[in-house]
């Protein structure tokens, strides 16, 4: 016969949805416990503070007075000059300036009680501007609020460099004494004065708590410092080619944060108006180098004129000579311009640069206009020609050395009185009502999603590691009937579950239970006559009246692939429902090994089925009837055996049970678990009837496969299943239907 099988692969929405509401209250536990600490964590934190400031970066004048032209040459452009000043602000030497000025590689920090304790201490409200926060519950080593220290000098030896060290207040509020890691005093000092001792240098310049207040006090490496400060600083453009630059450093203490971000903005300015100086002062040092030569070159052009004039008796130029002159004495002071500018050029640029080479291109040009004057020039008488260079020489050396006088000056003076092409716009400042971390509406939105996230997950986790069947639907998909589904009973007296708790459950009340031998009964269907659960079991008598009308005999086995699933608990009170109904019935306990028939029916295990099968008891004298019901009996295990298995295949074992069966309606056998021995096949080789009990959740389908396998090897067919312990679930399944009813007394028909 052919098996439907549900496709493992397929998704059931309505399964997974119906997963979810079934764990609702776990579900909202977890998101609830995620909320509280998200919370907690969003008032706990320390706020962190950011400082502002914003500063502008002015276009440069040209380097060389008289030369504007030359900015057209492409000397970089304003988005790479703001990048520029972005790699300056941040450089090691700006944010090392200002780490040098406020001693920020010198950490204090007052201890502080765990968890609370910055959230006590930012909460102190002083009366006075000086005043510190009592210690609290006689904690006197921490901080509670309002302490101070300041720390204007600490040298350490290399091995405590980033060692916190301990500064201990004296009773004396100016006294002091400065503990290593190891809780050893290094030195004892005053407020004010300079203390030594242990290689240790320090000078404290300010103290303020409780005698016996704590502080942190670390010497960090420079470079670290200056390291993290360079990632902390934040600088970007505030629109493009604006060249106004907006500084941000954030610090949980918002007067460090406003005192060291303006520290690098003054850092900056001052660092830009000493590049700036140096640089007019460069070029100073280079005009001054060129002014001997181009004086010497004025005198040279002023004797050759002179000589030719008193040689050629003081001939005069033409008009046409004179226009040619204006021109060339023009293009030819140009050239020497840019020739100068090619010479400063030398210094910074190669020859492949593009604006040394926007620079060639021009000198190129006026060298072609001069050539051309010199070809009209040609055409000249002698006389007119040889005046015309040498008037020319004399113009164009007086015209150059009057503008490298001029240049000097005006770069004399420039480096005098160089301020800088930056400016602070805005000092730095911190909004100290409204800190940019926590941010704690997001905190506890994020937590709470994320307590729900996790909790989905692992209520989905949890189903995927444990896939026991909830549906009597998939049992039937495996070929096998389901003759009842026993919900989970809610009784209050009969707490002890005979099931192994799964995970993530607790134990549910009533669950399918076990008794003691306390001398108390525990059978459901006697304590609680209208419970669910007993009239699940109705129905099962219902049922298994018409399936044993054609069995071989009245025998009933009922076994389960693994321990926990309900066997006794739907043998003993099946057996008292059939007992109620006027049928005479005896359950017998045939697991020798772990059996608990007895503790269901408040009695002990002793003269039972194994001192029957080994021949030291009568069986009249192993059957007992149970009190309150005449009509059912019941025979325990026994003492346990060391061969159970050998005893149940003994001819006995048969005898026994054929005896028995001519006495009485129906017997009912409860057996092992067949997964873990063999003894429940080869009880129910004798039996007419068999059923297999599974439990709500903890068997899966391969299990309950194997476990009919295991029957069928043996030669036994498994007549059906018994769904125990079912729960309610969103999906709708619940015990095929049964719902609460009963009659008005409160008791429950048989």
């Amino acid at each position: 016969m052919s098996t439907p099988v549900r496709d493992d692969d397929e998704i059931d929405l309505r399964e997974l949805a119906g997963i979810l509401i079934d764990r609702k209250w776990w579900i909202a536990g977890i998101t609830a416990l995620f909320f509280v600490v998200s919370v907690a964590y969003a008032l706990l934190a320390t706020p962190v503070y950011q400082a502002q400031s914003m500063v502008q970066v002015e276009s440069k004048l040209p380097a060389l007075p008289g030369l504007s032209e030359l900015s057209s040459l492409g000397m970089g452009g304003t988005s790479s000059a703001a990048t520029t000043e972005v790699a300056l602000i941040t450089s090691r030497a700006v944010i090392g300036a200002a780490v040098d000025e406020l001693k920020a590689d010198i950490v204090v920090e007052p201890y502080r009680f765990p968890l609370v304790g910055d959230f006590l201490a930012r909460r102190f409200s002083p009366d006075t501007p000086d005043a510190v926060a009592a210690p609290r519950l006689g904690f006197d080593s921490y901080g509670w609020g309002g302490e101070q220290l300041d720390v204007m000098g600490l040298e350490v030896p290399a091995h405590l460099l980033g060692k916190a060290l301990t500064l201990q207040a004296g009773e004396d509020p100016s006294r002091f004494a400065l503990l290593d890691p190891d809780g050893e005093v290094l030195l004892e000092g005053r407020v004010g004065e300079d203390a030594e001792g242990a290689g240790v240098k320090l000078q404290v310049a300010a103290l303020r708590a409780n005698p016996g207040t704590r502080f942190h006090v670390t010497r960090l490496r420079r470079l670290d410092v200056v390291t993290g400060f360079q990632q902390q600083v934040k600088a970007s453009e505030q629109g493009r080619e604006s060249g106004i630059l907006r500084l941000l450093f954030e610090s949980p203490n918002p007067r460090f944060a406003e005192s060291f971000l303006q520290h690098v903005a003054s850092a900056y300015v001052r660092q830009n108006v000493e590049r700036n100086s140096a640089e007019a002062a460069s070029q100073l040092e280079f005009v001054r180098e060129q002014l001997p030569t181009v004086r010497q070159q004025v005198e040279a052009a002023q004797s050759a004129m002179n000589a030719y004039q008193t040689k050629a008796h003081s001939v005069d130029i033409t008009m046409q000579t004179q226009g040619l002159l204006q021109q060339e004495v023009a293009v030819e002071t140009s050239i020497q311009q840019l020739r100068l500018k090619q010479a400063e050029m030398d210094r910074s640029f190669t020859r492949e640069h593009p604006a040394y080479r926007a620079l060639l291109s021009q000198i190129g040009e006026l060298e072609s206009r001069k050539a051309g004057f010199r070809r009209e020039v040609g055409l000249l008488p002698d006389t007119q020609q040889e005046l015309l260079r040498l008037t020319r020489d004399l113009q164009v050396s007086n015209e150059l050395y009057t503008g490298l006088l001029n240049q000097a000056q005006q770069l004399d003076v420039a480096r005098a009185g160089t301020v800088g092409n930056v400016r602070i716009v805005d000092p730095a400042v911190v909004d100290t009502s409204r800190p940019v971390k926590p941010r704690k509406s997001l905190i506890v939105l994020v937590g709470t999603l994320l307590g729900g996230f996790l909790s989905v997950g692992l209520v989905f986790l949890q189903r995927i590691m444990n896939p026991g069947i909830e549906d009597p639907a998939q049992i039937e998909e495996l070929g096998l009937p389901v003759y009842a589904a026993i919900p989970l009973s809610d009784a209050r007296d009969v707490q002890i579950d005979t099931q192994p708790r799964r995970l993530g459950r607790g134990r549910k009340r009533g669950g399918h239970h076990r008794g003691g031998g306390d001398g108390r009964q525990h059978l459901l269907a006697v304590n609680a006559p209208a419970d669910l659960a007993v009239e699940a079991i109705r129905s099962l008598r219902t049922s298994l009246h018409f399936a044993m009308l054609e069995a071989k005999n009245n025998i009933l086995t009922i076994s389960g692939p693994r321990p926990g699933v309900g066997k006794t608990f739907v043998s003993a009170n099946l057996a008292a429902v059939i007992a109620q109904a006027g049928q005479k019935v005896l359950v017998i306990d045939a697991d020798m090994r772990r059996g608990t028939l007895h503790k269901v029916l408040g009695l002990q295990p002793a003269n039972g089925l194994s001192d029957v099968l080994v021949g030291k008891l009568d069986v009249a004298a192993a059957v007992h009837p149970v009190p309150g019901l005449d009509a059912m009996h019941y025979m325990v295990r026994g003492d346990i055996p060391p061969n159970p298995s050998e005893l149940l295949m003994h001819p006995r074992f048969g005898q026994l049970l054929d005896t028995l069966a001519a006495q009485y309606d129906i017997v009912i056998v409860d057996t092992p678990p067949v997964l873990a021995v063999t003894d429940a096949a080869i009880v129910a080789s004798h039996a007419g009837s068999n059923l297999l009990v599974t439990r709500f959740g903890v068997n899966q389908p391969k299990e309950i496969l194997l476990t009919r396998k295991r029957f069928e090897q043996n030669g036994v067919q498994v007549k059906g299943v018994i769904f125990n312990a079912v729960e309610k679930r969103a999906t709708g399944y619940y015990s095929y239907g049964y719902y609460e009813y009963g009659s008005a007394d409160g008791k429950a028909k048989a």
